[in-house]
């Protein structure tokens, strides 16, 4: 079975792309996929979004067994008091069971999910993307206060950053999160994507021994590094 656009066989380039993958890749390395597929060991938790142009794999180029991924739109994770949902069960498992040293939640620019968060109006009968993006309304709320006097577009790219932020902060409201990451042994990274620009920002936030994150304050960023 093949669907066809024009000339384009996307199952059979799906089909060399596996077997090139299968001859150059797993072949080269058998013996370590031999291993992977007794266990995993990843060193990374990685929350990115669904949007087709961000991949994580692609983009900083993990191999197969160094990243655990969890993606959905606009890379959030939900406060534990939101209750349990597919990405705080992968972030559980992440930790708990693969214990992994850092956590990476990683935006990118033109998402529309944050579009969708900037333009909501409170309706009654919200959409399933817009009750979801709604786990990042504090990031629409700080935009507001913040960014009120840009354009639509940089008011977007602000709150694509404050809502990485959010969901830094949002990890700490687990307690096996908070946890490790108040006795060093976890580490919470946020990234930001640009792909007009084809750059990358990391930085981690300044969590201090103060309870902020349950009165909902922020926290400064530290260590920012840009990439061009």
């Amino acid at each position: 079975m093949s669907i066809s656009d024009g000339r384009v066989d996307f199952y059979d380039k799906m089909k060399q792309r596996f077997l090139s993958f299968k001859k150059h890749k797993y072949m080269g390395e058998v013996e370590h996929f031999k291993t992977l597929a007794e266990v995993q060991s990843p060193k990374f938790m990685v929350i990115a979004c669904v949007d087709s142009r961000v991949c994580p794999s692609n983009i900083l180029g993990f191999q197969p067994g160094e990243a655990f991924m969890v993606r959905n739109v606009a890379n959030l994770v939900p406060p534990l008091e939101n209750g349990p949902t597919e990405t705080n069960a992968a972030v559980e498992f992440a930790v708990k069971t693969l214990q992994v040293q850092n956590i990476f939640v990683i935006g990118h620019s033109c998402c529309a999910g944050i579009q969708a968060l900037m333009t909501m109006q409170g309706d009654e009968n919200p959409s399933l993307i817009e009750k979801w993006v709604g786990n990042a309304k504090v990031a629409k709320l700080r935009t507001k206060e913040d960014a009120n006097h840009l354009s639509f577009d940089q008011q977007c790219k602000h709150c694509e950053k404050e809502s990485i932020n959010c969901s830094l902060l949002n990890l700490l409201t687990y307690p096996w999160i908070e946890e490790r990451v108040r006795k060093g042994t976890l580490s919470l990274l946020g990234g930001y994507y640009d792909f007009l620009s084809c750059t990358f920002e990391i930085w981690t936030l300044d969590f201090k021994e103060s309870n902020a994150v349950s009165h909902g304050s922020k926290l400064s960023v530290k260590d920012r590094v840009f990439w061009c």
